[in-house]
């Protein structure tokens, strides 16, 4: 009983210290800093300079699909093995490993949709110093440099990236402690050696004998705070570097609270990639955050590249920029990762969307949402219960405000006893979710991958029984303190244990669970309040594996169980909906992120937007911040500002912490309550064209929310501005984002293109600063000449409520009176676009004085009540009569208006079906 006690004791001071410590900025003592981190100081206190390794060319060996050659560390005499592809799509796949470890490394599974097709490479030259290899086409060549080793990526005579031109590669081999084998470990060990000095001694004869290493602190165990790390293989960290010659602009590797363009780290702290829950970041730092995407992109006027480092440990990333040879700019970057294997792959562009088709074709795209997810969704921590939450759905009503998702945090459950609901607070789940259905609204609840250690709790006791809980060290099942208190952590590593999650969420095992009901995966770092830096200790076990080796994994693989539960349970038909905080390379396939722990600042709003185009970079378009702020609390200014950037990114949340004042929209007096709605019914007229721009994220891998740059590639004004972005191509927006602001300057892009106010008209040339006056009303959104955007006007309750509601079209002319666009149509929910071609693709088009629809996939179909309301033409010229005609032959004349001072035709009901063919004529 005692026991107990203490342990309830302990747990409440835990909990307790947490919530203070939210109250302030986040705690950076709790965090390492490279300095702090034994593998990180030992990589980084290298220099540049002569690498110790050296290719034997004499290894070298060429398959149809690779080249392997042998590397030497000149130092300690231990072999390395590299591996070169030529992958198709111009990309080049790097790997190194140990040639004989004495255990497997560990190498990122399930990350690749695919194992990547590989070109045939050929040997173009050769001489005893290096090899010349043929990358396709007669300027590409990569050049393999034996002393000192180092590979060079040419195009005709430029180099377009090096490895290792800095000598900074380091590949810490697995070994024996010396103070702690045994007799048997010892002979083994001598076998071993003896058998790896033979094999030297083959292929470097004439070599200095191997210099003795020493060990350094923290190569074993280290200690941070009071936790330790064991470490029974020694030292496995691993570096390389790599050049960029004329790039001064890298961008990716999030999640980082900073700038879109990433900082030259010399002097500070490297940019760190380790999955952690990080209370109320701080802004403008490398430290960790929620999750981690190895994936960097540089660019230029001439070319965008990627690397992505396949590597799921702990990883900090250098970056230096300067000058190289000849005065011309250069970016260095080095990648240090604590454990695991090198593999890269090089994405050779040469433009940015070749960049993303190339990552995509890597680790997939974004996947296909339902299209009410792209709606408003309506969260905090936490709704009290069901009353509580049937008059927040009132509420809404009530003023007139669009929303599709309410969402429950972790109070819902039965004491943090996921799967479960709190039967005092919502005895009738069904019945609440049954409200929301018959509203054609939706819900989400938390599911967080701690269990609560309780022997009365099914969740727990399976996974105990069928062994599917990480271990520690000692092999027994791994224990930490999170929300519930004593909780196990799932080893969503292993595919039975994620079979298992996934059938969990069958109606018929989460009860009170209907098909409106949808899943968010919080606290999936893993947290544990206790453990060193809030997550788990690095020596617990994932089978034979060190969780060290699988870090940044353990949130991706805890979404994709959860997405595929939901799509179990519907029998396969419907898409899932699932919101994660942590994430890896490869999470685009299984739903949203968001960035977390934001807090009520003005510099958190405006950090919400390189953080989304960073994410979108590197292949995650589904991304939002908590609007409003989770902590702290917004004033009326703040949160109205914030709704109506939110409206404008991809996931549109409304989110708070439990101990901030309630705000939802109606809350702050009815000026801003109109404002508000404003934003939100922005949102929902647009509806259509986001569901298109997610429709070719899916096919493409094109990031929805995106930089200017990756449109207006050699614009040099873009490349550095986050402050403003692109939807898609067409949609330029510039939230505002200061206190009390009177005016925002837009850089609208493009040499002889123009712009159009959405909500003017008025026109304005591209490639210039526009100084815009604001009020608290304005949004300054802008539709690009040239594009046709379709919009549905009616707002409803909910997007489902919109289905068969009629479109307007937004035709916005170029220079040369020319559009075009596109609109698709589905049911927004299930597979049948895939498995049965059910969807509308059409093409339209404006030139010649003619709007035309035309059929994009001639081989589906799909039937729409929806029609064709109203066509809005900007920069138009008025008619002297308007026709339209159909398939059938059929003429027509349509009403129209036209008001000289915005330049703006008005088409008046054309009455046509939105899946037809058909044109109007302007005559």
């Amino acid at each position: 009983m005692a026991s107990f006690i203490e342990r309830m004791y302990l747990y409440r001071v835990l909990v307790l210290s947490v919530f203070l410590s939210i109250t302030q900025a986040v705690d950076r003592s709790n965090f390492k800093t490279c300095d702090q981190s034994a593998f990180c100081s030992r990589q980084r206190a290298m220099k540049p300079g002569q690498t110790s390794y050296t290719a034997l060319l004499e290894t070298l060996e060429l398959s149809d699909s690779h080249l392997t050659v042998q590397l030497l560390n000149n130092n300690n005499k231990v072999l390395l093995l590299l591996e070169l592809y030529r992958l198709q799509g111009n990309m080049t796949r790097v790997k190194i490993n140990e040639l004989k470890p004495i255990k497997p490394r560990y190498e990122v599974p399930d990350v690749l949709i695919t194992d990547p097709p590989t070109e045939l490479m050929s040997v173009v030259a050769q001489d005893e110093h290096r090899v010349v290899l043929s990358l396709g086409g007669e300027d590409w060549r990569l050049i393999l440099s034996a002393q000192p080793f180092r590979l060079d990526i040419m195009e005709g005579p430029q180099v377009l990236l090096s490895l290792n031109s800095r000598g900074l590669l380091a590949f810490e081999q697995l070994r024996i402690r010396k103070d702690t084998k045994s007799q048997t470990d010892t002979e083994e060990a001598g076998e071993k050696e003896d058998t790896e000095k033979h094999d030297k001694e083959k292929v470097s004869e004439g070599e200095e004998e191997a210099e003795e290493e020493v060990d350094q602190p923290g190569m074993w165990e280290e200690t941070f705070k009071t936790h330790a790390d064991t470490k029974p293989n020694g030292p496995s960290s691993i570096s390389l570097d790599f050049s960029l010659p004329g790039v001064e602009h890298v961008y990716g590797i999030p999640e980082h609270a900073d700038g879109l363009r990433l900082k030259n780290t010399d002097g500070g702290d490297p940019y760190r990639l380790y999955n952690l829950d990080v209370f109320q970041y701080e802004l403008f730092n490398p430290m960790a955050l929620y999750g981690a995407v190895p994936v960097l992109l540089s660019h230029n006027t001439h070319r965008t590249m990627g690397l992505f480092w396949l590597n799921a440990a702990e990883t900090w990333v250098d970056v230096s920029s300067g000058q190289g040879s000849s005065e011309v700019p250069q970016t260095d970057v080095r990648w240090i990762s604590e454990s695991g294997i090198i593999d890269v792959f090089i994405m050779l562009g040469p433009r940015p969307n070749d960049v993303f088709t190339q990552y995509s074709s890597l680790t997939g795209t974004q996947a296909f949402p339902p299209l009410s997810s792209l709606a408003y969704h309506q969260c905090r921590w936490n709704y009290n219960d069901q009353e509580d939450v049937s008059a927040v759905d009132q509420g809404f009503d009530e003023h007139d405000i669009p929303y599709d998702f309410i969402w429950l945090d972790i109070e819902h459950t039965d004491g943090k006893r996921y799967f479960t609901w709190d039967n005092n607070k919502f005895p009738q789940p069904k019945d609440m979710l049954q409200g929301l259905l018959d509203k054609r609204r939706k819900m989400v609840t938390i599911v967080d991958p701690h269990i609560k250690v309780d022997s009365s709790y099914k969740i727990h006791t399976e996974i105990r029984s069928r062994g599917y809980y990480i271990k520690n060290k000692d092999g027994g099942d791994y224990e930490g303190w999170c929300w519930p208190g004593n909780a196990g952590y799932p080893d969503f590593t292993n595919p039975e244990m994620r079979k298992w999650w996934a059938s969990m969420f069958a109606y018929d095992q989460y009860e009170g669970s209907m098909e409106n009901l949808y899943t968010w995966n919080d606290m999936n770092e893993p947290s544990v309040f206790n453990g060193p830096e809030v997550t788990m200790h690095k020596d617990a076990l994932h089978g034979p594996w060190e969780h060290r080796d699988i870090h940044n994994l353990y949130g991706f693989y805890v979404q994709m169980a959860t997405a595929e539960g939901q799509i179990q349970r519907s029998g396969g038909l419907e898409r899932p909906f699932v919101l994660t905080r942590a994430f890896f390379a490869g999470s685009q396939r299984y739903g949203a992120v968001w960035t977390g722990d934001n807090a009520a600042e003005w510099g958190h709003l405006k950090m919400s937007i390189p953080m989304c185009l960073s994410l979108g970079l590197v292949g995650i378009s589904f991304c939002g911040a908590d609007v409003g702020g989770f902590f702290k609390t917004p004033s009326a200014e703040l949160l109205v500002r914030w709704y109506q950037a939110g409206a404008y990114q991809p996931f549109f949340r409304a989110h708070a912490h439990l101990d901030t004042p309630r705000r939802e929209p109606w809350l702050f007096g009815p000026d801003n309550t109109a404002l508000i709605r404003e934003a939100v019914r922005q949102r929902y007229t647009l509806l259509p064209y986001w569901y298109l721009q997610f429709y070719h994220a899916q096919r493409t891998g094109q990031p929805v929310m995106r930089p200017l740059w990756v449109e207006y590639p050699e614009d040099i004004a873009t490349f550095s501005i986050d402050n403003e972005f692109l939807i898609g191509r067409d949609l330029l927006v510039h939230p505002v984002t200061d206190e009390r602001s009177s005016g925002v300057t837009a850089y609208l892009p493009g040499t002889g293109e123009v712009w159009y106010d959405v909500h003017t008209f008025q026109r304005h040339d591209g490639a210039q600063n526009l100084s815009i006056p604001v009020t608290m009303s304005s949004i300054p959104v802008f539709q690009r000449g040239g594009s046709i955007i379709c919009r549905k006007n009616r707002v409803r309750r909910s997007s489902s409520c919109m289905e068969n509601d009629p479109y307007t079209l937004y035709v916005a002319l170029d220079s040369q009176g020319k559009a075009e666009g596109e609109i698709y149509i589905d049911d927004g929910h299930t597979f049948k676009h895939k498995t049965d071609k059910q969807f509308i693709h059409r093409r339209l088009s404006f030139t010649a004085n003619s709007l035309s629809s035309s059929d994009l996939s001639p081989d589906s179909q799909f039937p729409t009540a929806s029609w064709v309301e109203q066509v809005n033409i900007l920069g138009a010229q008025k008619p002297d009569a308007v026709t339209l005609t159909t398939t059938d032959g059929g003429e027509s004349s349509v009403e129209f208006a036209f008001d000289p001072d915005t330049a703006v035709l008005t088409l008046r009901k054309p009455g046509v079906n939105a899946g037809v063919n058909w044109t109007l004529h302007l005559r």
